[in-house]
C-alpha cells in the first residue's frame, strides 16, 4: 500500500472542479441526463482519487458524493431533471445545518467540514463557521432562484461559471478574519497553507 501524501493545491482544485467541468461538457454534447450521469461518474472518481493519495475519507466530499449519487439516480430514474437541479439546494442546506447546529453546541465542526489545513482560536472558528454558514443559505437560495425561473442551459452555466468563481471570491476574503484569528501555534500554518484552505472550502462547489 502506498504511503499517504497530501494533495498538492493543483490537484485538489482539479478534483473539485473537474466533475464540474465535465458535467458542462458533457451537457453542451449530450444533454442534462448524460450530463447526470458522467457527473455522478466524475464526483465518484475525484473521491478514490483523493483517498488514494491520502489514504483517508473527507466527510464533506464523501456527503456530497452520497446526495449526489441519490439525486442523481432519481434524475436517471424518473428521467426529470427537476432532482439534479434541487441537489445544490440540499447540499448547501445541509452544510449550512451542520454549521449552524455546531456554533449552538459550541463545536468547531467547521474545521471537520473543510478537512482544514489551519488553526484558529476559538473565536475564529465561530466566526467563519457563521460567515459560511450564511453563504451556504444564501448559495441555497440562489440555486432555488435560478432553477425555477431560468432555463436549463442557464442553470448549468451557473454552475460552473456562478457558483465556483463565488465560492472562491468568498474564501479569498476569509483570509483576514484567519489572519487575526490565527492560534498562536498555527499561524505560521495559516499562512503557509491558505491557498489550499481556500482550495478545501471551494470543495463545497464540487459536488453542487
Amino acid at each position: 500500500m502506498k504511503p499517504a501524501r497530501p494533495l498538492s493545491p493543483r490537484l485538489k482544485l482539479v478534483l473539485d472542479v473537474g466533475p464540474l467541468v465535465l458535467f458542462f461538457a458533457a451537457y453542451a454534447w449530450f444533454g442534462i441526463f448524460a450530463a447526470t450521469a458522467a457527473f455522478m461518474i466524475a464526483v465518484v472518481a475525484a473521491l478514490l482519487v483523493g483517498f488514494m493519495r491520502t489514504r483517508r475519507w473527507p466527510i464533506m466530499p464523501m456527503v456530497s458524493a452520497f446526495i449526489v449519487l441519490v439525486f442523481g439516480g432519481l434524475t436517471l430514474v424518473l428521467h426529470d431533471e427537476t432532482f439534479i437541479k434541487v441537489k445544490p439546494t440540499i447540499i448547501y442546506v445541509l452544510f449550512g445545518t451542520v454549521l449552524m447546529v455546531g456554533l449552538a453546541f459550541d463545536k468547531p465542526l467547521l474545521a471537520m467540514v473543510f478537512d482544514s489545513v489551519f488553526d484558529l482560536t476559538d473565536e475564529g472558528w465561530r466566526k467563519l463557521a457563521a460567515r459560511w454558514a450564511a453563504f451556504f443559505f444564501a448559495l441555497a437560495v440562489l440555486n432555488e432562484l435560478i432553477w425555477r425561473t431560468q432555463s436549463t442551459d442557464f442553470w448549468v452555466k451557473f454552475k460552473l461559471f456562478g457558483f465556483v468563481p463565488l465560492t472562491f471570491i468568498f474564501a479569498a476574503l476569509q483570509y483576514p478574519l484567519m489572519m487575526r484569528h490565527a492560534a498562536p501555534h498555527g499561524a505560521a500554518t495559516a499562512n503557509k497553507d491558505n491557498s489550499e484552505a481556500a482550495s478545501s472550502e471551494s470543495g463545497s462547489t464540487r459536488s453542487s
